[in-house]
């Protein structure tokens, strides 16, 4: 084939052990995820010849690769947060569809929440005070603060209400009621989340994601390998990525994320627009993540995230765009940098393997067009991957 011509395929998607995990190490969830993916795909790891990791050691596709027993002649390291995820796929896609690699397979695992629980970390890890972060830093500037600050600025501009927040986390906690793996399930209110202690106003415990141990591996493949899995294939539509601003006064308007820039792009190379997708997965560190994702995306229209939100639509159940189907970050699992399982799970809804939690079309049939958006940073950067049967 012509190189840039071959079609990409996700085969093999899987996660580790999520959650509470407080007997392993973050190298054995990594290896633990990609065994199950490549299980799932039905191939055997000598034909990996591409290896995307970050997160881990100081050499992290190198680290990882060695302890995989893996020799990748294609690897990426490509680390912007949460948004990591969608970027590498993005690569891995590209790099697949010009013949410089023939499977990718993407793997993460942390254990975040035990090194917290056994004091080898603290909750507050900084992300360092060098560079342009210099001149935040003294002023006590923390990741979530960041992001209440946003949030405030869209309820400013835009009316937006902190009811209308609060709904995010309610339906996201639903969605998680229907997966067994999901960390929290028990049902909350929008009382339950105003009620919650101020974490950074105006957000109280529940607006904030949860945190937790756990792993994921996604493994991509060129079509001709695709008549050897064992599972039907997810293909890779189209992908855009965007990198806006680190400091918070270089960012032009804090209502608008990056989302709205590789978003657009993704949905421009994939030939779709957002109203023919059928269920979204959105980085949801913090409630106001979702609304605004939403908005970028195209779901509706700048300003209207609030009272869109606040309609049920995000409910697998009776939501007319299912977003996070397994609970998200704010119920399900979010063990750092949780791009990765937006993409497990946007597969296993394409595929019809989701359980209780399958999004079905009024036939019953499976859905035919997922969106998986990562944020990485403090809105930092954006990873988009429109996927499709």
């Amino acid at each position: 084939m012509p190189p840039g011509s071959r079609k990409v395929a996700i085969t093999g998607v899987a996660l580790a052990d999520c959650g509470r995990v407080d007997d392993t190490t973050p190298y054995a969830l990594h290896a633990q995820a990609a065994r199950r993916a490549l299980a799932d795909a039905g191939l055997d790891r000598s034909l990996v010849d591409g290896l995307a990791s970050a997160g881990t050691g100081t050499l992290a596709p190198v680290e990882i690769a060695e302890y995989l027993g893996l020799r990748p002649t294609w690897v990426d390291s490509t680390s912007v947060g949460g948004s990591t995820w969608e970027v590498m796929a993005a690569h891995a896609a590209d790099a697949i569809a010009a013949g410089h690699a023939n499977a990718v397979l993407l793997v993460y695992g942390s254990t975040a929440r035990a090194d917290i629980k056994a004091g080898r970390r603290t909750g507050t890890l900084s992300f360092g005070a060098r560079g342009p972060l210099q001149f935040e830093v003294p002023y006590g500037h923390t990741l979530i603060a960041k992001y209440a600050m946003a949030a405030r600025r869209h309820m400013i501009e835009h009316g937006t209400t902190i009811e209308q927040l609060a709904s995010v986390a309610v339906q996201a906690r639903a969605n998680a009621a229907l997966n067994p793996e999901a960390m929290f399930r028990d049902p909350i209110t929008v009382d339950d989340v105003l009620a919650g202690p101020m974490i950074a106003d105006p957000f109280t415990k529940l607006h904030c994601c949860i945190r937790s141990d756990g792993g994921a591996a996604v493994l991509l493949v060129a079509e001709e390998y695709v008549r050897d899995c064992r599972t039907a294939p997810v293909w890779v539509l189209g992908t855009g990525e965007y990198a806006s601003h680190v400091s918070m006064s270089e960012w032009p308007d804090f209502t608008v994320s990056p989302a709205a820039v590789s978003g657009r792009l993704a949905f421009e190379r994939a030939g779709v627009r957002p109203e023919e997708v059928e269920l979204a997965e959105i980085y949801d560190a913090f409630t106001y993540m979702t609304l605004v994702t939403l908005e970028d995306l195209g779901f509706c229209a700048k300003g209207e995230g609030g009272s869109f939100v606040d309609k049920g639509r995000l409910l697998v159940e009776s939501g007319d765009l299912p977003v996070n189907t397994d609970g998200g970050g704010l119920s399900a699992q979010h063990p750092g940098m949780r791009g990765l399982f937006l993409l497990v799970e946007a597969v296993r809804q394409l595929r019809g393997e989701a359980g209780a939690r399958q999004v079905r079309r009024r036939d019953g049939s499976a859905p035919g067009l997922a969106v998986a958006s990562g944020t990485g940073g403090w809105f930092c950067s954006s990873g988009t991957v429109v996927l499709g049967r």
